[in-house]
Parts: structure tokens; C-alpha cells; sequence
């Protein structure tokens, strides 16, 4: 069983060597072209122009990165991790669609979804009912873990030499992402942070929880919240990196759990954005390790 399942990843190693584009690409360059024909079509779209030049020239260096030969040592892992590295300018396009608040939000429905499923809104009342100091700083810091959980199993992949492995992690996080970028575009919705008076008080007394709502107010798209990409993408990345290295994914899971618990009691997401990215990613992990391993 060893031996066959080494031979399907050497043949699959060998596949995706000699092909020139691979799944992730395709996904990439059909998401920037979705994304190019809705700045043109909505009118609430800001600076619609550099966004077209910004997906243009992200074109251009994906089709730069799929070159076969004279990409060099550094040309060739920038080959592997290019999609996570662009996944920043990406999420920040999402602001311009939205005319930085302009665009019509669906913040009503999942409300009432939340009520219908939960019996209120937890976003909301769970911190003012159970307000915590340590729940807060513990749970507000784990928020930031997110960027680890992207990161660290990339590298970590990349460092042990588990190719395989690390384009089934590129390809499950950028389906999740692609799959969230365009719910976010057709169907708005604004999230707690925006549509409930902000936590305050002795909640936010902590270094932590200053750090979290001075980036958002710097950072945040608006009408990014359901489903919840930084639920979704978390689940994806522990779930693929499970399959590659159970220790990797035992760490990744404890953070993603605090991290699901935390956008809601912090006020970042409703419930249900936590539970339909937790669908999301899960479904798209497990359904790209399945036709890996056809």
C-alpha cells in the first residue's frame, strides 16, 4: 500500500510537472476575468480602471509563473505559493466592487437566518452577556492567527519537499477563496462589525483587541462576511495539511477552532457566516483531496 500510494504521487508529481497550467491557474484566471466584467457592469464599482490594470497585470505573471523552463530555483517556488501570495490585492478588490459601502447589502436575511437557527444574534449578545478579559485577549489574538494557518503549512510543505501535498493545500485555499471572493460580489453582506453598536469598555481593555479593530478599520472589505473566508480557509488549510502531516494538523485545528469561536464572540461574524464557512471549507478540502487521490 505504501509503495502504490508513493507511485501515485510520483505520477501525479510527474503530471502536474509537465503540464503548463494546472487547476489553480485556470481558477485564478477565470476569477480575475469574472471580477474584470463586474467593475465594468456595477455601477457602485470604485476606480474601476486600476482594477482592471491591477487584474491584468495579475494575468501577465500568472502566465509569466506557468512558463516550463528558466524559472530558476526561486522562479519555482514562487510557482507553488504565487496564489497565496496574491490572495492579499485579491481581497482588497473586493472593497473597490463594492463602492467601499455603496453596493446593496443582504445584512436582513442572515439576520434572520441567525434568529431562525440560534434563537438571536450571538455576535451580538454573547459578549455583552458573558464579557471576558481573558476570553477577549485570548480569542481577539487567535484572529491573528489566521495568517499562520495560511502560511505555516505552505511553508512548512514546501520546506519538507511535499509537492503534492502542497499544491492539493494552494488549490483547496484558493477554491475556498475564489468560492467566498464570489458569493461576497453577488450576494453582499455587511457583517456584525458594521451593522451592531462595536464592543466596548473593559471588552477591549487589552493590547489585542486594540491591534484587531485597528486593523479591520484599516483593512476590511465591506460586504465580505458570508460566508466567513477566514473560517472557510482556515477549515481547508487544517483539513489538507491533516492529510499531509497529522501533528501539523492537530496544531492548525486548535487555532482554527479559536479562531471560528472568536469571530462571533469578538463581533466580526454572524454565527451563521462561521457555520457556512466551516461547509465551505471542509467540502471544498475534502472533495480536492478526493480527485487528488482518483
Amino acid at each position: 500500500m505504501a509503495i502504490a500510494s508513493e507511485a501515485r504521487e510520483a505520477v501525479t508529481a510527474g503530471r502536474t510537472r509537465t503540464s503548463r497550467f494546472r487547476i489553480v491557474d485556470w481558477l485564478l484566471l477565470g476569477y480575475l476575468a469574472f471580477v474584470s466584467v463586474v467593475a465594468l457592469a456595477r455601477p457602485e464599482a470604485t476606480a474601476a480602471g486600476w482594477l482592471l490594470l491591477s487584474n491584468g497585470l495579475t494575468a501577465v505573471l500568472v502566465l509569466l509563473l506557468t512558463r516550463e523552463h528558466g524559472l530558476g530555483r526561486f522562479g519555482r517556488g514562487l510557482r507553488e505559493l504565487y496564489p497565496i501570495v496574491l490572495l492579499l490585492s485579491l481581497y482588497g478588490g473586493l472593497d473597490l466592487l463594492s463602492g467601499s459601502g455603496a453596493v446593496r447589502v443582504h445584512d436582513a436575511a442572515v439576520q434572520r437566518w441567525e434568529a431562525a437557527l440560534f434563537g438571536g444574534q450571538p455576535s451580538r449578545d454573547w459578549w455583552r452577556v458573558a464579557p471576558s478579559r481573558f476570553w477577549s485577549t485570548l480569542l481577539h489574538s487567535a484572529y491573528f492567527t489566521y495568517y499562520g494557518i495560511l502560511v505555516v503549512p505552505a511553508v512548512t510543505l514546501f520546506v519538507r519537499g511535499q509537492m503534492v501535498a502542497l499544491r492539493r493545500l494552494v488549490l483547496s485555499l484558493m477554491a475556498t477563496f475564489v468560492f467566498c471572493y464570489v458569493w461576497f460580489i453577488l450576494f453582499p453582506v455587511a457583517g456584525p462589525y458594521y451593522q451592531f453598536a462595536r464592543p466596548s469598555g473593559a471588552f477591549l481593555d487589552n493590547p489585542m483587541a486594540r491591534l484587531v479593530y485597528a486593523t479591520l478599520a484599516g483593512g476590511s472589505s465591506y460586504g465580505a462576511a458570508f460566508p466567513s473566508s477566514h473560517v472557510a480557509a482556515s477549515v481547508a488549510a487544517t483539513i489538507s495539511a491533516w492529510h499531509a502531516s497529522r501533528r501539523l494538523g492537530a496544531a492548525l485545528a486548535v487555532a482554527t477552532i479559536l479562531l471560528t469561536v472568536g469571530v462571533v464572540y469578538c463581533q466580526m461574524h454572524y454565527a451563521v457566516d462561521a457555520l457556512a464557512g466551516i461547509v465551505t471549507g471542509a467540502v471544498i478540502a475534502v472533495g480536492v483531496a478526493k480527485m487528488s487521490d482518483e
